[in-house]
């Protein structure tokens, strides 16, 4: 149950996030009141995980599964560049969450 804790806190951390975008710097009400929203639901169930989890991977696999879906987003949704460092880099985060997955990290 705890993965699907981390899950659920990821998935509403990057509508935080995307919601923060749309917010314009807090200029726009809908998108500024859903972002707290999501943010509070991110961060209830990312407690609910870190019960059953050690907590530096689920931190690392919950930011980096969050900056890999989030780049997607700023490219697909938001015409964001996508460059060569920018997509190593994405492949190194993916890389150290693949490794912190396979080292173990529940309880």
């Amino acid at each position: 149950m705890h993965w699907t804790y981390l899950t659920l806190a990821i998935v509403f951390e990057v509508a935080g996030t995307t919601c923060m975008k749309l917010s314009d710097g807090f200029a726009k009400a809908l998108p500024t009141v859903l972002m707290g929203f999501f943010y509070c639901v991110c961060f209830s169930f990312m407690t609910l995980a870190i019960k059953k989890m050690d907590v530096g991977v689920a931190y690392a696999v919950w930011s980096g599964v969050g900056i890999g879906l989030i780049a997607v987003i700023g490219v697909c949704c938001f015409h964001e560049p996508i460059t060569l460092p920018k997509a190593a880099g994405l492949l190194a985060i993916i890389g150290g969450i693949l490794t912190l997955n396979l080292a173990g990290g529940t309880r």
